[in-house]
């Protein structure tokens, strides 16, 4: 009797590798299709300095943090993704294309610049931390492009926050004071 039961157990195991998928589990087939599915974002144009739109990190930063606004959009994943510029004083530039998810606070990146061109892999997503080194993208997150933790409606809304200093909503939930 044991052995017709295993021989049993390892027909049916061989059968569930054969068919090459595993055993989803009542709440995986009912969640299928309401997981968001991140669109495939194009490579934007390398950016150029007259769509630039400086933008505060913090007083202390040594470097000086654009986007440019002609990179600007929101996919219907719900993704804002833009062209991130740093400037250290000295003239040298960090240029990436990144996505922001604005309801979980993550960022990813999907490319960097280099002389005029778009290179490396995608990033993974990862955590938009507020008290990271990394201070620019909780700017963005907080005071730009996700107010109350929603994406922004549109490109010309993100780009009008960027040029007026904030959102009025990020404003309104937790902004840092810039001395004014």
């Amino acid at each position: 009797m044991r052995g017709w039961l295993l021989r049993a157990g390892l027909v049916l195991t061989a059968s569930l590798a054969g068919c090459g998928q595993s055993p989803r589990s009542d709440w995986e087939r009912q969640q299928e299709g309401k997981l968001p599915v991140e669109e495939t974002a194009p490579l934007p144009p390398y950016p150029r300095g007259a769509d630039l739109v400086e933008f505060y990190v913090a007083a202390t930063s040594e470097f000086r943090f654009f986007v440019d606004a002609a990179s600007l959009s929101i996919g219907a994943d719900g993704v804002v993704r833009y062209v991130l510029v740093a400037r250290s004083g000295a003239g040298a530039e960090n240029v990436s294309f990144e996505g922001m998810r604005c309801n979980t606070g993550e960022v990813r990146v999907y490319a960097v610049g280099q002389q005029g061109r778009w290179g490396g892999k995608p990033g993974d997503w990862r955590a938009i931390q507020p008290r990271s080194v990394q201070r620019w993208h909780n700017a963005l997150y907080r005071e730009y492009f996700c107010p109350q933790k929603a994406p922004i409606a549109s490109a010309r809304e993100g780009a009008d926050a960027l040029r007026r200093g904030g959102h009025p909503l990020g404003r309104e939930f937790g902004s840092h004071d810039r001395g004014r």
